[in-house]
C-alpha cells in the first residue's frame, strides 16, 4: 500500500491551492508535512503562473496544530524537536514572505 502525499498541489488559471493532506490526524503538522509545505511554498514563490496561494485541509479541519502523537513518540528529546520548531518557524516565515497573497 502506497503512502498518502503530505502535501498536495493543484495549479487552476493562476490559483495554486496547497492541501494539507493528513485527514486522520486533522492534518496535523508532522515533521514531512512541514518540510512538504515549505518546498511546496519556495516552488510557488519562483513560479511566475502562481499568481495566488490558497492553504487548505482535506477531511473535517484545516490543521490540529502540531503532531502530539509525533512529539510524544520522539520522548520530547531536544534532538528531535529542536529541528521540528525550527521547521515550522521556516514554514511559517515562508508564508509571511510569499511573494503572492
Amino acid at each position: 500500500m502506497t503512502k498518502a502525499p503530505f502535501l498536495l498541489r493543484e495549479n487552476n488559471q493562476g490559483v495554486a491551492t496547497l492541501t494539507l493532506n493528513r485527514p486522520e490526524s486533522r492534518n496535523s503538522l508532522a515533521l514531512g508535512m512541514l518540510q512538504a509545505l515549505r518546498a511546496a511554498l519556495a516552488e510557488i514563490a519562483g513560479d511566475e503562473d502562481a499568481r495566488v496561494v490558497i492553504l487548505a485541509g482535506a477531511g473535517s479541519a484545516f490543521c490540529a496544530g502540531h503532531d502530539l502523537r509525533e512529539l510524544h513518540d520522539s520522548g520530547y528529546d531536544a534532538a528531535y524537536v529542536e529541528p521540528l520548531f525550527a521547521e515550522c518557524a521556516e514554514v511559517m516565515q515562508a508564508i509571511v514572505h510569499l511573494p503572492k497573497p
